[in-house]
């Protein structure tokens, strides 16, 4: 409150009351007649940056919008309008909406600003919240609401993204193979209705049956089987490119898709390199297992129309090709209906 004497009592009285219009009005504006600013509330304060000294005057920090007819304070002070607008002279973009009330005796004008549509502009510009509005000021309303409105909306928007990584998660789920963490059969369906849809790229199908696999089961059981699958699993992929849909279609069966690769030389060295690494000794639980790997391959650009079943079926033609040359080999299936 800026300091002064005054001999009329209604204006010492206002003076005495400052505490009470910062709680209940923290936007209150107190001119004198003179137009110098007498008190201002702590959240007006707060926007203009500083405390106001004696010498502040209105017209050099407001600016009156409304209404048009105020040409001086003398027409304020005697005008029977009450709601007005004014704009910080500081920063035109923001207004307040006001209403004003002439103080007796000659004490001055008593305004109560509001933000009004400036609302959330305030908000951001000035970091306001809650306790710098008055409790029943509507806008402590409304900036409850506003708060109430961000706070659900913020959770709003943790649930969707829990939701869709939930739902992530289960299509994840729905296109693996449990046990190697391949891709499954329906994961292989999808790359393929994929690939043919798309022939300018062109691909390669890579159909690979485990030999001696059975061996595997009935000495070891099923945990030297499930071994022996896993370490399959990561010749694979090491094997591939991260582009490459490599898929457990069956106990003992696997397929690549390798995208954009057809070069029959370069898939027969693939082939071959598989093979090799799948010979290689697995140790399970002290003892040595053996397998070996019958490949069959075909690529898209021995087919007019792509077909997914005929694909699968020529790669297995291709596979049992391999099988009954001696298995441990692999075969490129080059002509339809052979």
């Amino acid at each position: 409150m800026l300091e002064g004497a005054y001999s009329d009592p209604s204006m010492a009285i206002i003076d005495a009351m400052g505490s009470v219009f910062d709680r209940f009005m923290p936007l209150h504006l107190w001119v004198l007649r003179d137009g110098t600013i007498r008190h201002a509330g702590p959240t007006l304060i707060k926007i203009l940056g500083a405390p106001l000294d004696q010498e502040a005057r209105f017209d050099l920090i407001f600016d009156l919008k409304r209404p048009p007819n105020i040409a001086s304070f003398d027409d304020l002070e005697h005008s029977t309008t009450e709601r007005m607008k004014l704009a910080l002279k500081s920063v035109p973009d923001l207004s307040f909406k006001a209403v004003s009330v002439t103080l007796p005796n000659g004490a001055g004008v008593m305004f109560n600003l509001s933000p009004g549509s400036s609302l959330l502009n305030f908000l951001s510009r000035y970091e306001l919240t809650l306790a710098d509005f008055s409790p029943t000021d509507l806008t402590a309303e409304m900036l409850f609401l506003i708060e109430a409105n961000a706070t659900a909306l913020g959770e709003s928007r943790k649930l969707n993204a829990r939701l869709e990584d939930a739902k992530q998660r289960a299509e994840a789920q729905a296109l693996t193979d449990t046990l190697t963490g391949l891709q499954n059969r329906r994961a292989l369906d999808r790359a393929l209705e994929s690939a043919v849809k798309n022939p300018k790229v062109g691909f390669g199908a890579m159909q690979i049956d485990l030999d001696y696999f059975k061996k595997v089961n009935d000495t070891l059981g099923h945990a030297g089987g499930d071994q022996v699958l896993l370490q399959v699993a990561r010749v694979l992929k090491s094997e591939t490119r991260k582009e490459d849909t490599v898929a457990r279609v069956g106990g003992d069966e696997f397929l690549l898709l390798l995208e954009g690769c057809t070069d029959l030389k370069t898939l027969d060295k693939i082939a071959k390199r598989i093979i090799a690494r799948l010979e290689d000794p697995i140790l399970f639980d002290g003892k040595t297992c053996h397998i070996s790997a019958s490949i069959g391959t075909t690529v898209s650009e021995f087919y007019t129309a792509l077909d997914v079943e005929q694909i699968l079926s020529d790669a297995d033609r291709a596979t049992y090709a391999s099988k009954k040359q001696g298995r441990g080999r692999h075969t490129i299936f080059q002509s339809i209906g052979s």
